[in-house]
């Protein structure tokens, strides 16, 4: 990825968290910094992992949500000034990713964000073609982690800030939890528990999605971790056909796991995957073949 197209990505989302209460298109916002809809749409989407028009909604959809927990504001207004010109239409698409109707969120009174607002690494240097150092994070760690967190939001759903940074200080203090660092910058995460092969949480920040950081953690887990014991693996992400996924389950279907139990987390309906791979064969055929092909077409060199 050039300088300049990440410069430029950058000032895109600035501009986007300045008018998102306004009726946001790609031609304007593509007039603003004068690239054609076409590029930018591209640029866009190979640099946060999606495209400019979901970001937009799940970023306009995060405010709403927060309207309806923190203010009084009518239903309608918040529809409006989330760029829907009708409150059923808002309802449906609000649902569809939140689980509950505008008005069953708000009377539950707990806010979490779907997106929060991008804060891209102007001078990275991790590619597909060079990894991020990896190793267990430490206490020290633990702030920057939670700096991290709010990058990686989109694959949390019911995310709770007080619990996860409880349930991390113990996987630290256990030496459960790994990071990758593009430089001084967390570009990717995990926390696990060896006593029950689950893999607790699995982030990558959105700028490195397509350059190889959840199997790089993936892959040292199996190696230093899990060795011995891979069938005992498991893994929690969204069901299938859930419109607020924005690739997380592929992303670990296409490591081995497969489907199990649906569950409930924080009143939001999840699945249990668990890993039925040959890691092996996954690591020397799919790491350097399939995968290298799916990313060499999603990942511009940097």
């Amino acid at each position: 990825m050039k300088s300049h197209d990440i410069e430029n990505i950058a000032a895109i989302i600035s501009y986007i968290e300045a008018h998102l209460q306004e009726k946001l298109d790609l031609d304007r916002i593509a007039a603003s910094i004068h690239y054609s809809k076409f590029h930018l749409h591209h640029i866009f989407t190979q640099t946060v992992g999606i495209t400019i028009h979901d970001y937009i909604r799940r970023r306009q959809l995060t405010e709403a949500a927060r309207h309806l927990v923190f203010s009084e504001k009518p239903i309608m207004e918040i529809a409006l000034a989330a760029g829907y010109e009708s409150q059923q239409a808002f309802t449906g698409i609000f649902k569809s990713m939140y689980k509950r109707t505008p008005m069953e969120y708000k009377r539950n009174q707990k806010f979490y964000p779907l997106q929060l607002a991008f804060d891209l690494n102007r001078n990275p240097s991790v590619s597909r073609d060079k990894s991020g150092e990896i190793s267990y994070a430490v206490l020290a760690d633990i702030p920057a982690w939670m700096d991290f967190i709010w990058q990686v939001l989109d694959g949390f759903p019911g995310f709770c800030e007080e619990q996860h940074w409880t349930c991390l200080l113990s996987h630290v203090k256990d030496k459960q939890a790994l990071i990758m660092r593009d430089g001084t910058a967390i570009i990717g995460a995990a926390a696990f528990s060896r006593q029950t092969g689950s893999i607790d949480f699995l982030g990558v920040h959105p700028q490195y999605r397509y350059c190889g950081v959840i199997r790089a953690l993936f892959d040292f887990m199996m190696e230093h971790v899990f060795v011995g014991d891979a069938s005992a693996i498991s893994i929690t992400t969204f069901r299938e056909g859930d419109r607020a996924d924005t690739g997380q389950r592929a992303e670990y279907m296409g490591l081995g796991f497969v489907e199990a139990d649906f569950l409930t987390e924080f009143g939001y309906p999840t699945q249990k995957l668990v890993w039925r791979g040959s890691w092996n064969e996954k690591h020397d055929i799919e790491g350097e073949s399939e995968r290298f092909d799916r990313t060499k077409r999603l990942c511009m060199n940097q």
